[in-house]
């Protein structure tokens, strides 16, 4: 029997914003008094990105706004992000992980999925390999995190939402009718609001009713999300856990944004920072793209891509970003947008030599192109190089486009979360 682990950290940005601020000598740990991590204190303007569980006691939710959690609670304790510290605290952790098996699949910035299979030789139950991986990021790292367990990817994924912080929980297949059942439907990983609205019409409010309803109906009101659903409430899950190997499969970034986006500008303005991310990666492996994707998580989990490919590789983050946010336009129908991802794959060398005819010519003129700068190809990419040396030598944020700057007394957009990554 195949045994898989979901690594959850607890309340991710809030607990690496504690762990430095301590580092920092900060005399009280923001873990034990209500305090978030998300906006700006001075002006209240953008939302909740993390909240502290005595902060959870006063209504606060993820995703509000901090005048509302102010307004909740007026002496909260409110903390700005640092994305940086949280990228090399992510990477931290894989690394710890990643001495233990190589067999990760990383999901996002704070979770994983590790095949337990892989180290099973070396400790006596799956229990005991849990609760040394927990005790040792807790020692190590100074953070704490939830381990679900489980012969199901997605019931992992579930056992480790249970009860927190600094928990182990399994969740067998044999023992979904007893731990998982019994819990409100929009409990089930997936389910979003929409979905558990239409459940709700059709008298469905648990998940062991969605798990014993006749999936031709779920099909019939929600396609094939609906069948995803009735799959995940009755432990039926066939992926397994699968690390991604850059330079196999491509290069990728993806990132949660803080609240549902439905502006364009506040899209594009991510759309670029994940283009010049993916861009920089390819320039590191000496590679360019031949083919851009784009992916999108909308606010119902419901998914959707496309790709393009080109007859030339790309490694400028400005190609890249204007790939992307014309294949965006494409389908995007106004919805809110949860998760947004640009991918590059179809690699080649960076150096592999290229055939320029006169339309190319004719196209890389020196222009603005909605609202970007674009060089000619060469020089383009020759100035992005220029800038990989210089955020090596000085920090990643020492450089930044003048279009993702925050531009006078204009509304404020709240930075998005590290990107997940792949």
């Amino acid at each position: 029997m195949k045994i898989i682990f979901h690594i959850d950290v607890n309340s991710a940005f809030l607990s690496w914003t504690a762990v430095k601020l301590l580092k920092d000598g900060g005399k009280t740990d923001i873990r034990t008094i209500p305090a978030v991590v998300g906006g700006d204190p001075k002006t209240r303007h953008g939302v909740v990105v993390a909240k502290s569980i005595p902060a959870k006691k006063y209504g606060i939710k993820t995703a509000e706004t901090i005048a509302s959690a102010k307004s909740k609670c007026p002496d909260i304790l409110i903390v700005p992000p640092e994305h940086q510290y949280y990228h090399e605290q992510s990477e931290k952790l894989m690394a710890l992980l990643r001495g233990y098996t190589p067999v990760i699949e990383q999901v996002s910035v704070d979770e994983c999925f590790m095949d337990y299979g892989s180290i099973a030789n070396s400790f006596e139950s799956p229990e005991s390999a849990a609760y040394e991986i927990k005790e040792t990021i807790k020692e190590k790292l100074g953070f704490t995190v939830n381990i679900g367990i489980s012969d199901v990817k997605v019931l992992a994924k579930m056992a480790s939402d249970f009860q927190k912080p600094d928990r182990i929980h399994t969740l067998y297949r044999k023992e979904i009718k007893e731990k998982m059942w019994p819990l409100p439907v929009e409990d089930l990983f997936m389910a979003g609001h929409s979905s558990v609205d239409v459940m709700h019409k059709l008298g469905i409010f648990t998940i062991g009713q969605l798990a014993q309803s006749p999936v031709t109906v779920l099909r019939a009101h929600l396609k094939s999300h609906g069948q995803m659903l009735w799959n995940y409430a009755n432990g039926i899950d066939e992926s397994v856990v699968e690390p991604v190997r850059e330079d196999a499969k491509g290069v990728g970034n993806s990132v949660t944004l803080p609240k549902d986006y439905e502006n364009l500008t506040e899209i594009d303005r991510v759309l670029l920072q994940l283009s010049d991310k993916v861009a920089g990666r390819l320039r590191k492996l000496q590679q360019k793209a031949k083919t851009v994707a784009v992916e999108v998580k909308f606010y119902d989990f419901v998914k959707a891509s496309r790709q393009t490919t080109f007859d030339k590789g790309i490694a400028s983050g400005t190609e890249i970003y204007l790939s992307a946010k014309k294949l965006f336009r494409e389908f995007w129908n106004e919805r809110p947008v949860r998760l947004l991802g640009v991918r590059v794959t179809n690699l080649v060398d960076l150096g592999e030599p290229e055939q320029m005819v006169l339309t190319d010519f004719l196209a890389e003129q020196t222009r603005p192109q909605d609202g970007i700068q674009k060089l000619p190809k060469e020089k383009m990419e020759k100035l992005e190089r220029a800038l990989d040396g210089i955020k090596d030598k000085y920090g990643r944020d020492v450089v930044q486009r003048a279009s993702l700057m925050e531009q006078g007394n204009h509304s404020k957009t709240e930075k998005a979360p590290e990107d997940d990554g792949e």
